[in-house]
């Protein structure tokens, strides 16, 4: 079995008087996610899968700085047996109920110290049911697995703080059978084989929510390119990874991330991580398309709009993060204009004529992105700043009524405001958390312009607004 590690590295000592760290952060939505009492720098996780039993061995180390004196913190883990924890290198007491891992250091440990433990755990790795009804979690795969967060997945396969707003670096070693590839986030460090099996190890130095984390582990057909026209020195590197059944048929559509990238950056600013790429799936793998950082999952091939959703999810959702689930519209709302921008920009509808087709309820665009009818209807019975619960954080609102907040911005300050607004904020909220006040000030602070009646009308109104 290999340990998960668990790194908050300082000072001890029985002179400290702490108190237990919350164990959940009070989100709108999940009130047991997450943990208070420290902030996680950095995760290093080893992985051992083997796809016959589909027992998994993991070891993790996680550098985190405590915020309080802790006597206690928890770590959110779903399933899978606990072995062993230590902290600072000393067996540590540690008790399991539901989701929650509890740890009890030998000694009290500082405010503001880092510290380090080490939590080694084995077993099958859960599938998660969300409350809308998807699968996320470890999702088997015929030759392998993909792993899949959002919003509560990753505790399936990783003790952690898996709450959006803390984020950290990653390093992700997966050992895997011999002739099995895996694929994370981040830049490929190392592929090793040593008897009968091989280790592939990966990088993420940009902060990440644990949302984004991402194990594809299969027989695929890998692909390796370069956005020239990225705004680093010598390109930015693309690598890519399809099964076979999609190879052939994805390829056209893999080729043309440089093309996307580029033409995002020149709309919402640098591409803010240092590598980017994609991994396509089977149908079988997971129903839907996630933005994992740096590498989106795809059910098979995507289409150029799918694509661009996807990709415009790197500034939007994972490099400028939700503060909370609550305020998932600045994800979704800015990647869903991503497409209406991307059409306008290439012979297709204009964002305005796409905005009217929302408004209006019909034409194909609108059956075919938020599922008929009674979902458009959902449009307006639901804001999207304030989608209601765990089970509406992803319904067409939040997408699309998003988006048609993001093109009453846009007529309310002119193009060349709107742009500068938008390349603005992907700058100054850069690798860090934000929620719908954050940028509703940030807008009003930047324009000079009081939009309250657009705020209260298309991101917190119930009801449809009047015809624009």
């Amino acid at each position: 079995m290999l340990a998960a590690v668990l790194v908050l590295a300082g000072c001890t000592g029985p002179g400290v008087q702490g108190t237990p760290g919350g164990a959940g952060l009070r989100d709108p939505y999940f009130p047991d996610l997450g943990n208070g009492g420290y902030d996680v720098e950095h995760y290093a996780l080893a992985l051992d899968y083997d796809p016959d039993t589909r027992r998994l061995d993991g070891e993790a180390v996680i550098t985190a700085r405590a915020t309080q004196d802790l006597s206690a913190f928890n770590l959110d883990l779903r399933g899978l047996q606990v072995a062993s924890v230590t902290v600072e290198g000393r067996a540590a007491r540690f008790n399991r109920q539901r989701s929650e891992l509890t740890v009890r250091p030998r000694d009290d440990l500082r405010e503001g110290e880092t510290f380090r433990a080490v939590v080694r755990y084995s077993g099958v790795p859960r599938t998660v049911t969300d409350a809308d009804g998807a699968k996320e979690g470890w999702l088997p795969t015929p030759e392998g697995a993909v792993a899949l967060g959002q919003p509560v997945g990753s505790m399936a396969w990783f003790p952690g703080n898996h709450h959006p707003s803390d984020k950290a670096a990653y390093d992700i070693e997966i050992t895997v059978p011999k002739g099995l590839q895996a694929y994370s986030n981040g830049e490929l460090t190392q592929t090793r084989g040593h008897g009968g099996v091989t280790t592939f190890g990966w990088h993420s130095g940009e902060p990440m929510a644990s949302y984004l984390a991402t194990v594809a582990i299969g027989d695929y057909e890998s692909g390796t390119s370069l956005v020239k026209g990225a705004s680093r020195k010598g390109g930015l590197p693309v690598r890519t990874a399809a099964v076979p059944a999609e190879a052939e048929e994805s390829a056209d559509a893999l080729r043309r991330i440089p093309e996307v990238v580029e033409w995002a950056e020149r709309r919402f600013g640098p591409y803010p991580f240092s590598s980017v790429g994609a991994i396509i799936e089977g149908d079988g793998a997971a129903g839907y398309a996630l933005e994992t950082q740096t590498k989106p999952v795809f059910p098979g091939t995507p289409g150029t709009q799918l694509l661009v959703h996807e990709l415009a999810h790197q500034w939007f959702g994972n490099s400028v993060t939700p503060k909370t689930w609550q305020d998932m519209w600045l994800n979704e709302g800015f990647a869903t204009y991503a497409e209406w921008l991307w059409s306008e920009e290439h012979g297709g509808r204009t964002a305005q004529q796409t905005f009217d087709q929302v408004y209006a309820g019909k034409g194909a665009y609108v059956t075919n992105a938020v599922g008929g009818p009674a979902e458009v209807e959902a449009l307006w019975s639901t804001p999207p700043a304030r989608p209601g619960g765990a089970d509406t954080i992803s319904s067409g609102s939040v997408y699309y009524r998003g988006a048609m907040a993001v093109h009453k911005i846009r007529q309310a300050v002119g193009d060349d405001r709107f742009f500068a607004l938008v390349r603005g904020w992907t700058e100054d909220r850069r690798h860090g958390n934000a929620d719908t006040r954050d940028f509703t000030a940030y807008v009003e602070q930047r324009s000079g312009k009081d939009l309250d009646a657009l705020w209260d009308a298309w991101l917190y109104g119930e009801g449809k607004p009047p015809k624009p």
